[in-house]
């Protein structure tokens, strides 16, 4: 079967279980439907080779298969696949969410900016009426209040007319697009600051939040409900391991108590990042408070009874003011979307359902529960004798560097108990030793879990596979997803992708080179025509120091313009030689005794030079 008759066969069978599912009352996305697919085909307990073709008969199997845990609404299982899917689909991680958060802006604003960037306004009217749109797309830009809200138009409208005339919209129509786009941006930052810092003297702000009291009040109430919450799920997931451990007459049966637990687990694990997400939300509220009070401070020594300020010393604070404000906005529709994320997880709870908390004190009678910091207290004495297993590379948080963000296997969960004791998720203690086997770190519960699985590492690690299979929950709770080719994160995961053609090692393949790979090689300013260039030479040339003339004919009267540039003779010079002399003292030497003498005496009377 071909790749594209098999894409084929899994579309028609998605959409079969889909169809079947909604005729029974439940309505359920292809993401989950596929997963489902994906999951029953790879359980060995359902007999499906993926390397030979599905028949009919294989068809109907997988169909019927699919929909009865689809409908099994009391299946732990069920209910933490559910929990995954609908955490990745609506999870975003920080950084992701604000660009996001960016670029919804920038479409929502985009055919608004095109109107103004492509106005062609001549008469008064229209210049009017462009004017306007500049103030709305402020007020959009800047979110400070509804574009709606007359108070906050009129408001908007004076700040913007303080830095930008309506007098100016002539030079701002010459401009070309790009710069047009740009100054459109500065005039929103600005405008945004102006009314901020107005806000802040009680001299405007009108429907303007007041994001930094709402932020103090709501992160800390947001972290405390997740704290609350994690605590809970952390003790409802101590006391199912405990009552796993111990062999007692449970209502339950083990393995919905197993699965249980996973849901449990799967739970703790995302409140976890949601927790660490509003905790870093926290600490960047902060800074962006503390550097917002500092800039407005700043800007009020800068216009303190001035009269005028020069643009250059304040524009520059405006600015930042409306960045730190949007930083603050970024933060709240964070908040929001982690909260909303944290209420939806709690309709896929699978733990109270099974066993009522009378239930569980009542099975936990007289039995110790142990956290997951008593754990590993107890076993933190243990230490891995190198020694014993040379032939193992382990490593310890003494001789590891950044030892603490050693990436672990099984999310940290002990692999050895995972096998041997049928799915039993105990947490690893790092301190321990951790194994190091084929660029992979594994963690243990105890030392003797720890020589077990390193003298057979790879088949442990084979039959935690095999536990996965069979427990498709597994796979995103301890991000299994390498082991599994055929398996992609529900994120990542299209309908009618691939479930059942097995991974194909080898392939032809082709590659070709893009004209522009990369978005910031193009350079916009770019242009071909010789024309455009000189046009933009002209603009950029000084013109102060010349003269333009023209002369018409009785001719040309009537008939065209014609127009010459000169440019004004300026001065010359130059730089001829000059005559140069140099005088030397005469010699002068006298002879004594020439006149009968008998001693002759030479005297030099020579003046010197340097007189």
């Amino acid at each position: 079967m071909s790749s594209t008759q098999a894409e084929g066969v899994i579309r028609n069978i998605i959409r079969e279980i889909a169809r079947t599912c909604l005729s029974r009352g439940q309505t359920l996305s292809e993401t989950l439907i596929a997963f489902m697919v994906k999951a029953v085909v790879l359980d060995p307990r359902n007999h499906f080779n993926v390397d030979r073709t599905l028949t009919k008969q294989d068809v109907q199997k997988l169909i019927e298969l699919c929909v009865d845990r689809l409908m099994d609404q009391t299946s732990p299982t069920l209910n933490t696949i559910k929990m995954q899917v609908y955490f990745d689909m609506n999870y975003t991680p920080r950084r992701e969410f604000l660009e996001v958060q960016q670029k919804v802006l920038q479409s929502r604003l985009l055919s608004l900016s095109r109107e103004i960037t492509d106005s062609r306004a001549k008469t008064r009217e229209d210049l009017k009426n462009l004017y306007g749109k500049i103030v709305s797309y402020v007020i959009q830009r800047s979110n400070l209040g509804s574009a709606t809200d007359i108070n906050t138009v009129r408001e908007t409208t004076a700040a913007l007319q303080s830095v930008f005339p309506q007098a100016q919209l002539a030079t701002f129509m010459s401009l070309l697009k790009q710069d047009k786009e740009q100054q459109l941006s500065e005039l929103a930052l600005i405008v945004s600051g102006i009314r901020l810092f107005n806000k802040d003297s009680r001299k405007g702000g009108e429907g303007i939040q007041n994001l930094p009291a709402a932020l103090n009040e709501t992160l800390p109430a947001a972290a405390a409900d997740i704290e609350s919450e994690l605590a809970g799920c952390e003790r409802l997931a101590w006391q199912h391991t405990a009552l796993l451990e111990k062999i007692c007459e449970c209502p339950v049966h083990p393995d919905l108590l197993k699965q249980a637990l996973y849901n449990t687990r799967q739970h703790e694990a995302f409140l976890r990042l949601i927790l660490a997400d509003i905790i870093q939300s926290a600490k960047e509220v902060t800074r962006l408070q503390s550097d917002l009070k500092t800039r407005m401070t700043l800007l009020k020594d800068s216009v303190h009874t001035k009269t005028t300020v020069p643009t250059s010393q304040v524009f520059p604070h405006f600015t930042a003011l409306a960045s730190l404000w949007a930083g603050l906005e970024g933060e709240m529709l964070l908040l929001g979307m982690l909260t909303n994320v944290a209420s939806g997880l709690r309709a896929f709870l699978s733990a109270p359902s099974l066993l009522s908390p009378d239930q569980l004190e009542l099975l936990l009678h007289g039995l110790p529960v142990r956290t997951d910091a008593d754990r590993c207290s107890v076993t933190a004495e243990e230490r891995v004798v190198e020694l014993e297993m040379s032939s193992c590379e382990w490593c310890f948080p003494e001789s590891t560097a950044h030892f603490e963000d050693v990436p672990l296997q099984y999310k940290g969960f002990c692999g050895f108990t995972l096998v041997k004791n049928n799915g039993l998720l105990l947490p690893g203690n790092p301190k321990i030793g951790v194994l190091k086997h084929k660029e992979k770190y594994y963690a243990f519960s105890s030392r003797s879990a720890a020589y077990e699985f390193a003298s057979k590492a790879d088949e442990f690690i084979s039959a935690a596979v095999e536990t996965a299979k069979r427990q498709p929950e597994l796979i995103q709770l301890l991000q299994l997803h390498q082991e599994f080719a055929s398996v992609t994160p529900y994120s990542e995961m299209q309908s009618g992708e691939k479930l059942l053609v097995k991974t194909i090692s080898k392939s032809d393949a082709s590659t070709q080179t893009e004209t522009h790979p990369l978005e910031t090689n193009i350079v916009k300013s770019y242009e071909w025509n010789e024309w455009e260039l000189r046009r933009k030479a002209i603009k950029l040339a000084n013109l102060r120091n010349k003269v333009t003339r023209s002369v018409q004919t009785h001719s040309s009267h009537m008939r065209r313009h014609n127009s010459t540039q000169t440019f004004l003779p300026k001065d010359g010079a130059s730089q001829t030689k000059r005559d140069g002399e140099s005088n030397v003292p005469k010699p002068q030497v006298y002879l004594s005794g020439l006149r009968g003498g008998t001693n002759t005496l030479k005297l030099d009377l020579t003046r010197a030079a340097d007189e």
